[in-house]
């Protein structure tokens, strides 16, 4: 059987870039579905922008839904990877089985408590009068399609961690390009508004969900998905080494959810105004934080099968690579957000009022993503070789640094120095994980070598 990448003997610069490049694009791609949805949403005759602060509400919720697949997909993953760094076909076999049911059993719950209790999350996050209805509208239908999004997301990783960083693309593409076609038929011909935004993106979901697990049955992979062999044991190992991503994606929109309260709070009369520029805000965002999220996701797999093989020379290039493909990333997001947001924004609105007032907060709110290329790469590389103790330690600090920013500044300076928190927690937090890194962790890998060697000599 012929890999597209051999984790164990190919350059490593060319792993990187193999695995990085294809992951990074697929979550570019995935940003469509939001984005998409939001750009159509926006641009809908007279409530346009009601409408995108509905959906902006339900976003939190969407993606706190979607964190449930990075709990299990980046928990089995990275133990995968590692199982067969040591050879261990029959562990990796039996990792890739216990994750696919306990998606499959997480999904089908999430999908029923969420549904009885929308109108209350609706309602304590921020939804106001005027918008309720959009916001109820587009999350009782999407909820429809939980399972799909959970299985096309989780079970990706377990086609990325196999060296199919092509195909885990074109599984993330076909559901976005799928979105793409649809939202103007649902929102605009069939007139369905928010309701047929989310149509589509379930839809698309769903065909995306049928090509990943189409892939992971079939005979192409190393390692298919098989029935049987279930255990607590193993589920629990996966659930734990996945509570680092789950958490930080969790606390994300818990931070998001803080900012829209606090609008709420001290907004006034700009609260509607200020809720749909950060909609927008927050979807310029993700096309940061994502498709960078895709490099150091997609690459995973390298430092997982380095580390079980005990090879830290092989970790500390591929880190160097990574850190600089995000550097160079973050680099051009940064040049874009501080010379012509606009182009971005009018892609929403072309509401003067909403464009100015958007295009400053992201001026603020970018200030600091370069050096959130490096908290990306760190946070990441140790969840990848499964020291999950140091990347939620570290991922945590930054967004209690945030949390904290979010209540303090509006309440000192008021409502519009709110978007200075996350300049200020990026830089903190990415100076903090530096130093425990060299540190700590550092030293770890250099023992690792050090056995390694010993083990060859005798």
């Amino acid at each position: 059987m012929k890999l597209e990448n051999n984790l164990d003997t190919n350059d490593i610069k060319g792993l990187v870039l193999r695995l990085a490049i294809p992951s990074m694009l697929a979550q570019f791609v995935n940003v469509l579905y939001s984005i998409v949805d939001r750009m159509y949403i926006g641009n809908v005759p007279e409530i346009g922008e009601k409408a995108l602060a509905g959906v902006g509400i339900c976003g939190p919720i969407v993606t706190l839904i979607s964190s449930f697949a990075y709990l299990v997909g980046i928990g089995g993953a990275p133990l995968m990877s590692i199982a067969l760094g040591r050879k261990d076909d029959k562990q990796a076999k039996k990792i890739l089985a216990n994750s696919f049911f306990l998606l499959t059993i997480v999904a089908i719950i999430l999908s029923i408590i969420v549904y009885r209790i929308k109108d209350w999350l609706l309602i304590h996050f921020g939804a106001s009068e005027g918008i309720f209805q959009y916001a109820s509208d587009y999350l009782s239908i999407y909820l429809i399609g939980t399972i799909f999004a959970l299985l096309s997301l989780g079970m990706n990783q377990f086609i990325i961690c196999q060296g199919f960083a092509k195909v885990g693309m074109k599984t993330v593409l076909i559901g976005a390009v799928l979105n793409i076609v649809l939202d103007p038929v649902f929102i605009f011909v069939f007139h369905m508004g928010v309701k047929g935004a989310a149509f589509a993106t379930i839809l698309s979901q769903a065909v995306s969900c049928a090509y990943t697990l189409f892939f992971l049955f079939g005979k192409k992979v190393p390692i298919p998905i098989t029935f049987g062999n279930y255990s607590l044991q193993t589920m629990a190992k996966i659930a734990l080494v996945g509570l680092t991503p789950f958490l930080i994606i969790a606390f994300d929109n818990v931070i998001i959810i803080a900012l829209n309260t606090e609008i709420a709070r001290f907004g006034g009369s700009q609260t509607e105004i200020l809720l749909t520029c950060t909609t927008i805000v927050q979807s310029f965002m993700l096309i940061i934080t994502m498709p960078m999220g895709g490099i150091t996701g997609g690459t995973q797999t390298i430092l997982g099968f380095n580390y079980g093989a005990r090879r830290p020379d092989r970790i500390m290039k591929a880190l160097k690579y990574i850190v600089t493909l995000c550097l160079v990333f973050t680099g051009v997001m940064f040049l874009f957000a501080q010379t012509v947001p606009e182009l971005f924004v009018r892609i929403f609105t072309n509401n003067e009022l909403y464009v100015i007032q958007t295009v400053s907060i992201i001026k603020r709110y970018s200030l600091a993503v370069v050096p959130l290329a490096i908290q990306y790469t760190l946070i990441d590389g140790l969840t990848g070789m499964g020291l999950t103790t140091y990347s939620i330690t570290l991922s945590m600090f930054r967004k209690i640094l945030y949390l904290g920013g979010v209540f303090l500044l509006p309440t000192l300076f008021g409502i519009e120095y709110v978007f200075y928190t996350e300049p200020i927690s990026d830089l903190i937090g990415t100076l903090v994980s530096v130093i425990v890194f060299w540190v700590v962790v550092r030293p770890k890998l250099t023992k690792l070598r050090n056995e390694s060697n010993e083990e060859r000599t005798r």
